[in-house]
Order: structure tokens, then C-alpha cells, then sequence
């Protein structure tokens, strides 16, 4: 039998902003830490990202009360190579630490073709498009991973080893349109669904888990007790192994196993590492660069007239429904947060 919905409480993205920022300013984070973290959450609120939405500053309120992120840490960029930045996050979340390295990814990306930025010693929660569409208004393409915790077994096994490990790329359309991109996990689903569905007290679809024996479960519970499956068996499986290793000992950083193993049972969000790519499609292209551009164009165009869509259409439908019409929150989620306030 389904589960009656939840009662929901209105609000508009400024006052969400706002009821973010008392959360965190009032758990102890810096006006930096705040800042970085509420534009994350109300991006994904607003476009209806639920899962990595308002809800995750429960995560970042928890992560915060068991030692696992350094709510003052202010990041340290370093300029290690003609096309490799790095940034020291100091144990703090992402967010921060990206927008510190952002510029100098982007001017060596336009300097030579293509720069990666490899932030080290973060917290990490959030959406790797939120990055990605950063890099794509300024004119570049983007690629975006990260490790996480060992919540996932690799194809044909029964045991979590692999992180959920997203992958996210973003390429820049002209004429203001939005850009082309997708961010998905490498497993089935990304963790934070399945922590909503047992929230919400429903149950999974099949493929999404095993429980704590191997048996496929539909009961959010066992799976998130279990392990998570990866999307395609062993595509999703070699995708999530090839990201624990670029965005984990090529730069420095931990596997998700290593990151659960650091947590060591206190249940923070994963720390670990994060490897960002940004490509100059003028510098690739020259004088060209249009006219490309234009055939990609030609190619999104052909797409549609299939009648498919293009990624992340929903969320940028979404986002244009909650500039004018605000949010929707759970009303036990909305309570839970105006008391952390």
C-alpha cells in the first residue's frame, strides 16, 4: 500500500537561502563555509534536486556534531604545473575549495586547451553539476568525479568496495541557451535517493540494492545497510573503479573504502578527493571554433527531433517553475530545520 504524501510548507528561494544560512551560521560555520554551502542547496532546491537539496544540511549539521568537517577551514590553492591547479580543501567541504580554484582552472584552461583542478582533503555532498555548469558560463567544457564512501559492490559481488562515484560533463551552447549536461552516479542510484525513499518509509524499485546477505531488497533500510548495485553490471562497475583511481591515488587522495575507513563509523558525509577537467574549445579550434560549435548545435537539434531530450531539460524546466513559484518542503524537513536554526 502507498504512503500518504507528506504535508509540504511553501517558501520562496530567498527565504530558503535565508533559513539555510541561519542553519549553518548557528551550527558553527564561517560566513565562507555558510555561504558556499547555501548556494549549493538552494541550486539543487531550486532545480527540484531534491536529494541533494535543503535535506543535505541535516548531513552537513551531523557531519559538523561528529568531528568530520572543519566548519572554519579556509582552502590553500596551489599552482603546481602549467595545467594542474591544486587546492588544499583543509578538511572543509567542496564547495569552497572549488570556487577558490575555479579561476585558475579556467586560465590555465584557456592558456593551454585543457587544465584539471584536483581539490584534496574534502568533505563532499553535493551535485558534481553545480561545478560543471560553473565551467561551462565561462565557455569551456567541463568533466567533473569523485570518489565517495564504500556503499556500492562491484558487479558480481556482495560486499560494498565502490563509491556511488559521479561522473558530470558540461558543454557551453551558444545564444544563451542552457548547456548540455549530465552528472549521474555510477551506481544504480544515487545514495541520497535511497535515503529519502526511507525517510518517506517506500519502497526502492528492484536493481537498486542488495542487502546485508547479498539478497536483492526493496526495503530502503536493508539496502542502505546492504550495498547499492552499479547502473549496467559491469559498464557501471569498471566506470566507478576507473573514477576511484583518477579521482583517488592519481591525485593524492583516498578510494571509498579509505574515505568509510577515515569515518570510521561516525557516519559523515565521505572525504576524499576530487579531479576536475576544463577544455578551451577556442583554443582546440581557433577560428573553427564556430563552426564546430554549430555542428554540435546540429547535433543536439537531431536528438530532439527524435522526440528524446536532451539531460537535464526536467531540471532546467524546474528551475524556471521555482524562480516564480518558489519551493515545496516536507513540513517535518522544514521543522527539523528551523530548529537547527
Amino acid at each position: 500500500m502507498s504512503q500518504p504524501s507528506p504535508t509540504m510548507h511553501h517558501m520562496t528561494l530567498d527565504d530558503a537561502a535565508a533559513l539555510s544560512r541561519a542553519v549553518l551560521m548557528r551550527q558553527g560555520f564561517n560566513d565562507e563555509q555558510t555561504q558556499a554551502l547555501t548556494r549549493a542547496v538552494i541550486a539543487g532546491e531550486r532545480d527540484a534536486c531534491h536529494s541533494h537539496g535543503l535535506y543535505r544540511l541535516l548531513n552537513c549539521v551531523s557531519t559538523l556534531a561528529a568531528g568530520k568537517v572543519v566548519a572554519d577551514a579556509q582552502p590553500e590553492v596551489h599552482d603546481q604545473a602549467p595545467g594542474i591547479v591544486r587546492v588544499d580543501a583543509k578538511g572543509g567541504f567542496s564547495q569552497l575549495a572549488f570556487e577558490a580554484g575555479l579561476p585558475v582552472l579556467a586560465t590555465k584552461a584557456r592558456e593551454q586547451g585543457i587544465a584539471a583542478l584536483a581539490i584534496n582533503r574534502c568533505v563532499h555532498f553535493s551535485a558534481l553539476w553545480i561545478e560543471v555548469e560553473a565551467i561551462t558560463e565561462l565557455g569551456l567544457v567541463g568533466l567533473a568525479c569523485n570518489p565517495s564512501h564504500a556503499w556500492v559492490a562491484p558487479a558480481g559481488g556482495t560486499r560494498p568496495l565502490l563509491g556511488t562515484n559521479p561522473l558530470a560533463f558540461g558543454w557551453p551552447r551558444p545564444d544563451g541557451q542552457p548547456p548540455y549536461l549530465f552528472d549521474f552516479a555510477t551506481s544504480a542510484i544515487a545514495r541520497g535517493d535511497i535515503e529519502l525513499y526511507r525517510r518517506e518509509q517506500r519502497p526502492i524499485p528492484e536493481g537498486w540494492g542488495i542487502d546485508r546477505h547479498g539478497r536483492p531488497s526493496q526495503d530502503a533500510a536493508a539496502v542502505l545497510d546492504g550495498a547499492l548495485l552499479t547502473f549496467g553490471g559491469h559498464k557501471g562497475s569498471a566506470l566507478a573503479t576507473m573514477i576511484e583511481l583518477i579521482a583517488g591515488p592519481l591525485i593524492g587522495d583516498l578510494t571509498s573504502a579509505e574515505s568509510l575507513a577515515h569515518d570510521g563509523g561516525a557516519g559523515g558525509s565521505p572525504y576524499h578527493g576530487e579531479l576536475i577537467i576544463a577544455m578551451d574549445p577556442e583554443r582546440f579550434l581557433g577560428d573553427a571554433c564556430e563552426h564546430y560549435m554549430q555542428r554540435a548545435e546540429a547535433l543536439f537539434g537531431a536528438i530532439i527531433d527524435q522526440g528524446a531530450r536532451l539531460p537535464s531539460q526536467r531540471r532546467y524546466a524546474a528551475r524556471e517553475r521555482t524562480r516564480r513559484e518558489g519551493i515545496h518542503l516536507p513540513d517535518h524537513l522544514y521543522r527539523e530545520l528551523v530548529e537547527l536554526s
